[in-house]
């Protein structure tokens, strides 16, 4: 099992002139680790006041918890605490929290504050996901608390005022002002202006060939004389722009595929539009199964091939888990082997998308769903930045508002900040679908009039998940190799949610366990799994070429008579906000 990444200081990466360039894209990167992404749509609203009201009101509050705390915090005003600071810390890791004793002082009262609070709130039962709800709740009080959040109790952010004769409070009320204006209040996390999209961000080259109201569909350009029979489609997740996909130039997974020879398509989803009239809101499950079938349809008669494979990421895996099943109900195996990427599709484990959805917010999705309702991408964004607020909120609090810093430009930050609307009864479904045991129990459900049984797909699959993935958590995912019928092949990579498929060969600082998935403890799996370093992408082109048909001079025209080439690659979707 690898070890978390060190946690390193905002102005590790915003003096980047004063580091390596490959220091710099590290310290990056492994903020990149904690930025969300997620493809799954949550159900959030796991805070329920009363019940945090009514625990730290309890008999064991009284009779355990707050004596223990009010003791904690006698020895720390006389300096004989035995708290430790941690070295490598968004709050307390830099040294002079460490050798300055008033606010060593400080932060031990706040580590005791935590340690309390979480004891106090623990849920007494076994349940994970009362579990999940109580650490959600501890962190955002605990972490707003800190006194590294304030100007006056953080001597990092004092010193910096010191030193700068005030320039850095000005400019941190400057991004404060400009954070409340444009990002409703939250600090930002990333300097998007280096980065254009069809310029230096989704710029693999090919036509849209197809444009309805729901998805456009991009054919791209071979980069090879022949390319295999069998063509690929991508089906990005509905809730992200899909070019985490398209990323830069040699970090993009469609330009490695690409390369390996692969007749390559993309679907893109349309940004669902607020206007009450276009009813947007009402785009379920079922609407974007049925488009993922049309697409399918298209690309076989562009590529003159009976069926292709089809590589689903997160929420985009589920609705291809979805339509191989509907199709395989019906005798059809137009979509064959099939790469999940971070895809969930059974809950039964620990995992964040179903642990923090509560009745109430089931309620709330329903009533939105029957309004037609769009959930606006900042909304979105906010939802998912307060599920790691210590990493995604009070780390850029500190950096940006108190320090008076700039956020980094990076890539894969830059697309994580371009967020996207949500269609309310799409994020009704997935959780309908994942907490009704859809994918875990075959036939209890239907969709398009025919029951979901991934069971009955015998097709094989490629499953790839990350270690450290708080979002869809590698176990859930594990899972799916016990739910289809055909064989599987796992990898495990030892990275976050967005860099296990961001994972580019040249330089990569990744390992993964690979081995045949057969459901079961995925421990036990993982024990026995091969260790492999760098990227997994060279073992999934192995795979994914294995099953793609022999080779044939590639075509020189993207499209065909009856899907012409519309207009270049990445097409208008993309642009809308």
């Amino acid at each position: 099992m690898s070890a978390q990444p060190e946690y390193i200081h905002p102005s590790e990466i915003t003096n980047a002139a004063a580091a390596s360039a490959a220091h710099a894209r590290a310290a990056a990167e492994e903020i990149a680790e904690e930025a969300l992404g997620s493809g799954i749509t949550v159900a959030l609203d796991p805070i329920r006041s009363r019940d945090v009201l009514r625990l730290l009101a309890s008999k064991r509050a009284f009779a355990e918890g707050y004596p223990k705390l009010l003791g904690e915090w006698l020895k720390v005003a006389i300096g004989i605490s035995d708290i430790e600071l941690p070295s490598k810390d968004v709050f307390y890791g830099d040294k002079l929290w460490h050798s300055n004793a008033l606010y060593r002082r400080i932060a031990q009262a706040h580590l005791a504050f935590v340690d309390a609070f979480e004891s106090v709130t623990a849920p007494s039962g076994d349940d994970w996901s009362d579990s999940e709800r109580a650490a959600f709740v501890g962190a955002i009080v605990t972490g707003a608390l800190s006194p590294a959040n304030f100007l006056p109790t953080n001597p990092v952010a004092l010193r910096e005022a010191i030193d700068t004769r005030g320039a850095s409070v000005i400019r941190g009320m400057r991004n404060f002002l400009k954070d409340v204006s444009d990002n409703k209040g939250l600090p930002s996390m990333v300097d998007s202006t280096p980065y254009t999209v069809g310029e230096n961000l989704a710029c693999t080259p090919g036509k849209v060939i197809y444009r309805e109201e729901i998805f456009e569909l991009i054919h791209y350009q071979p980069q090879t004389p022949e390319v295999h029979a069998r063509p690929l489609l991508f089906v990005p997740p509905q809730v992200n722009k899909f070019y985490v996909l398209d990323l830069a130039p040699g970090r993009s997974m469609v330009e490695y595929a690409v390369s390996q020879g692969l007749n390559t398509f993309m679907l893109i989803w349309r940004n669902p539009r607020k206007d009450p009239a276009l009813r947007h809101g009402a785009w379920g499950v079922a609407d974007y199964t049925d488009a993922l079938l049309r697409a399918t349809e298209i690309v076989k008669s562009v590529s003159g091939s009976a069926d292709l494979n089809a590589v689903g990421l997160c929420a985009g895996g589920m609705t291809t888990a979805l339509a191989q099943s509907y199709l395989n109900a019906g005798g059809d195996t137009s979509i064959q082997n099939a790469t999940y990427i971070v895809t969930m599709l059974d809950p039964r484990k620990p995992n964040m998308v179903t642990g923090l959805a509560t009745d109430e917010s089931r309620d709330q999705l329903d009533q939105r769903s029957a309004k037609a309702k769009v959930i606006d991408s900042k909304d979105m964004a906010a939802n998912f930045a307060w599920i790691r607020p210590k990493d995604l909120v009070f780390n850029y609090v500190i950096n940006n508002w108190l320090m008076g810093k700039t956020s980094p430009a990076f890539d894969v930050l830059a697309w994580n900040c371009d967020g996207t609307n949500v269609s309310s009864t799409f994020s009704r479904d997935t959780n309908t679908l994942l907490s009704g045991g859809a994918f875990t129990r075959p036939g209890s459900m239907d969709l398009l009039d025919r029951p979901i049984d991934m069971s009955a797909v015998k097709t094989d699959a490629f499953i790839v998940a990350g270690q450290r993935d708080h979002i869809t958590t590698w176990r859930p995912c594990y899972s799916t190799s016990g739910l289809i019928g055909g064989t599987s092949e796992v990898v495990i990579v030892n990275s976050g949610h967005i860099q296990t498929f961001v994972n580019p060969v040249a330089g990569s600082r990744y390992k993964y366990w690979t081995a045949a998935g057969s459901g079961g403890d995925p421990d036990q799996w993982l024990s026995n799994a091969e260790q492999v370093d760098g990227s997994w992408w060279p073992k999934w082109s192995e795979w994914i070429t294995a099953r793609s048909g022999p080779m044939r001079r590639a075509a020189t025209d993207l499209g065909n008579r009856d899907y012409p080439p519309i207009q270049d690659a990445p097409g208008t979707y993309v642009h809308e906000k």
